[in-house]
């Protein structure tokens, strides 16, 4: 069984790779396009289950939706950083 540090290395190691192939704005945004859909659909289904919003309520909520997503990913990164400075 893989150490924590472990997989984070095989982890990095397979981001890197495969990154490395892809070149430019265009090619980075088409290869991360099906995750962002992906999201949206997650998050119009969180904000509206039953489908009663306008187009625009389901555009706003789910805009709130995607900044407290990333807002909690910001305060994990923080507490990790911290951590990190904590046990050096």
């Amino acid at each position: 069984m893989a150490t924590p540090a472990q997989r984070e290395l095989a982890a990095s190691i397979g981001s890197l790779t495969r990154w490395s192939r892809v070149h430019g704005d265009e090619a980075r945004r088409a290869a991360l396009a099906p995750a962002r859909r992906g999201l949206r659909a997650k998050w119009e289904q969180e904000a509206d289950p039953d489908g009663r919003l306008s187009p625009a309520e389901l555009d706003a909520a789910v805009e709130r939706l995607k900044q407290a997503h990333y807002r909690r990913m910001a305060l994990a990164s923080s507490k990790a950083r911290g951590s990190k400075r904590a046990a050096a």
